[in-house]
């Protein structure tokens, strides 16, 4: 039986996240307050009792869930043996650092910078994101081709729930296609803006002189990474990817798929909230959740 962790992105974050950890881990305070440290304001005051508005802000959802997701893991202590693998999106960035690819300081340092970059990369340009729900990942994929202005498939979460991403109008014309093209359901989602499309290049170049500086080692076990679905080890390959992943679409369907193939037969979610565990389940329904 393979241990495979996964590790959730934004969307998961809740006020009161991660606070149990805190009250009963002396490791966990301490590491808190290295964060608290590195971020220069109160983030755990913030995820303990900061409103549903303050938490979706970019700079503060991405280092929250960083934090609890790698304190979590960390706090597991000899119960934390992986296997493989696999973050969705800023959750990449948590399976990396703990398995060891980088160290809670310089894996912090890296998703602030990456928040700070994907705000600015917003803030140039007004864009948005969507769900669609009861289509094939090509179909989404045709139609967005079709569609007037810069719009892509961004997230395939699980068969049948595609992201797409893109300008705002660009956005609206590819969900009325969709819905024409027999779309269950298109759904505009509550973000700040077009991540994992084309709009985040001024993003990708900011952090990728972050990565290039940063110091990523071997990992512990073969990381998934979110642009191609495969098993990392070498750093250099992680780096690569890394900087990719802003601009390339979150490919989970098939790093679940892979993973399966692999050999992984049971699932733990680590960090806030269960979304991951709930996709795994609609990809495969035989696999074990733990």
């Amino acid at each position: 039986m393979k241990q495979t962790y996964l590790f959730p992105g934004q969307g998961s974050q809740f006020t009161g996240m991660g606070k149990a950890l805190f009250e009963s881990n002396e490791t966990a305070k301490e590491l808190f307050r290295k964060a608290n440290e590195i971020i220069g304001f109160d983030i755990a005051k913030v995820m303990f009792e900061g409103s549903e508005e303050e938490l979706k802000q970019t700079r503060v959802t991405q280092p929250a869930i960083f934090i609890h997701s790698v304190i979590e893991s960390i706090c597991m202590g000899e119960n934390f043996k992986p296997d493989m693998a696999a973050g969705h999106s800023l959750g990449e960035f948590s399976a990396l650092t703990a398995c060891g690819a980088l160290s809670f300081e310089e894996g912090l340092k890296l998703v602030v910078e990456r928040a700070n970059a994907m705000q600015f990369a917003c803030e140039l340009k007004p864009s948005t994101m969507a769900a669609i729900l009861g289509l094939s990942d090509d179909k989404v994929e045709l139609v967005c081709e079709t569609a007037k202005g810069i719009v892509v498939a961004a997230n395939f979460n699980c068969p049948g729930q595609v992201v797409i991403s893109g300008e705002i109008d660009a956005v609206k014309d590819a969900c009325e296609k969709l819905t024409l093209a027999g779309a269950k359901r298109t759904v505009m989602l509550q973000v700040g803006g077009a991540f994992h499309s084309p709009l985040m290049e001024p993003a990708r170049e900011r952090l990728a002189k972050a990565i290039a500086k940063a110091e990523i080692k071997t990992p512990v076990c073969p990381v998934y990474q979110n642009c191609d679905a495969l098993p990392s080890t070498d750093s250099e390959i992680i780096k690569q990817k890394l900087i990719k992943q802003l601009t390339a679409p979150v490919r989970w369907t098939q790093t679940i798929e892979n993973m399966i193939n692999d050999g992984a037969t049971t699932f733990a979610e680590i960090g806030p909230g269960k979304v991951l565990s709930g996709l795994v389940k609609k990809i495969n329904r035989q696999v074990q959740l733990i």
